[in-house]
């Protein structure tokens, strides 16, 4: 029996504490985004370096898609807090190691370390916000880790580039060792969650699978919504239309201010947690997806992106905490396990799932209407659901 945990009361501190931690999986691909032209010129003799350099970005996205599901069950047997500072601890580690590497296949390797680290960082930063919170404020800081990652990602990027072009290649790099000092506040701000009570009800409840995996399907189409137009952007405005960099970089960061404005929605609109919320944001996709599609300009492809990126936020921290309030506390770690799971999966397919398309359709804006066909398709599925629900609660 677990009986010395600290019956501690949650606060900002442990909040804000939290999300710094949640931002550091975001980091490990965006900080690199700018420095991809430099490692594919320095790594242009490999043989495949085409397709080994962005792996080496991309590779700790499919790790976390991977081993999420393991990092809850252990943090579920285990306990949370000690398992998640070594683990920030063993991310700056990993992380900086290719600073002193100059072989791509080492790099590869301590990239997937890292990403083995980050399914625990991100999946224990989740957990411990259900651990900590509940109810409005359980709903708050949900919003606000979607909206500070957003948020991150547009100010990693602007210092990776930075770092690129003072340091070289190799730059960037030197971000993870932020994970250091959010390792010792993590150790002396945060506490082991009273869990108790919780470990008396494992043998005697099973885990409610029936109800979790298609709430997790769920947020793998959402993550492909999302991911499809954060991730691909430049592809997009390219396939109609010459832009220059600092236009996609522009577009990009607009969508990602979106994506933060749509998760504080979902905080004023919370109570609505569940199908309403997905149906509403599927609205919202499926609209701006047949906007970027046929789109006659590059600003009403901005707006229409942004609107797709909008609906996204507003998902995003919906299925999380609809999925969250499905979980026994005793299961909230193999819960969220298996949702950061799908949703990283959703990162790492998007761009696969967006070219198989394109092949199919012939054009990329066929593709794209596609998408917003099927999100209008979810749309009327997720009313269809919320309406029903509302009928059995009446």
């Amino acid at each position: 029996m677990i009986d010395k945990h600290e019956a501690r009361e949650a606060g900002k501190r442990q909040g804000f504490i939290l999300l710094a931690t949640a931002v550091l999986p975001i980091m490990a691909i965006v900080s690199l985004i700018p420095v991809l032209p430099l490692l594919l010129g320095e790594f242009a003799n490999v043989p495949n370096s085409e397709f080994l350099v962005p792996m080496a970005l991309t590779i700790p996205a499919l790790c976390v898609a991977l081993f999420s599901p393991l990092a809850g069950w252990l943090a579920d047997k285990i306990g949370r807090k000690q398992l998640l500072v070594w683990s920030l601890i063993l991310y700056a580690a990993f992380g900086i190691l290719p600073w002193f590497l100059d072989d791509l296949f080492p790099i590869i390797a301590a990239r997937f370390g890292l990403g083995v680290v980050e399914a625990v960082i991100m999946t224990l930063a989740t957990v411990l916000i259900g651990d900590y919170f509940s109810g409005e404020q359980r709903e708050k800081w949900i919003a606000s880790q979607i909206a500070v990652g957003s948020i991150a990602a547009i100010v990693l990027i602007a210092i990776g580039g930075l770092l690129g072009e003072v340091l070289g290649s190799r730059g960037p790099f030197l971000l993870y060792l932020l994970a250091l000092p959010i390792a010792l506040v993590a150790a002396l701000g945060l506490f082991e969650p009273k869990t108790a009570e919780v470990e008396t009800v494992h043998g005697s409840q099973r885990f409610p699978l029936r109800t979790i995996l298609p709430l997790a399907a769920i947020t793998f189409a959402v993550g492909i919504v999302f991911y499809t137009v954060s991730v691909q952007i430049g592809p997009i405005m390219q396939a109609s239309r010459p832009v220059s960099p600092a236009q996609i970089g522009f577009v990009g960061a607009i969508c990602n201010l979106a994506v933060a404005l749509g998760s504080l929605a979902f905080h004023r609109g919370s109570k609505n947690a569940g199908p309403k919320l997905l149906a509403i944001g599927l609205v919202l996709a499926s609209l701006g997806y047949a906007g970027v599609a046929f789109a006659p300009n590059l600003l009403i492809l901005a707006a229409c992106a942004a609107l797709v990126s909008f609906g996204s936020g507003l998902m995003l921290p919906n299925m999380l905490a609809w999925t969250m309030r499905s979980l026994p506390a005793a299961m909230r770690g193999r819960g969220m396990g298996l949702w950061t799971g799908f949703f990283f999966l959703a990162q790492f397919l998007a761009p696969l799932v967006l070219a198989a398309f394109s092949d199919v359709s012939g054009t990329l804006t066929l593709a794209l209407a596609v998408y917003a066909v099927a999100a209008g398709v979810g749309a009327v599925l997720a009313s269809i659901k919320a309406r029903s629900s509302k009928r059995l609660a009446a």
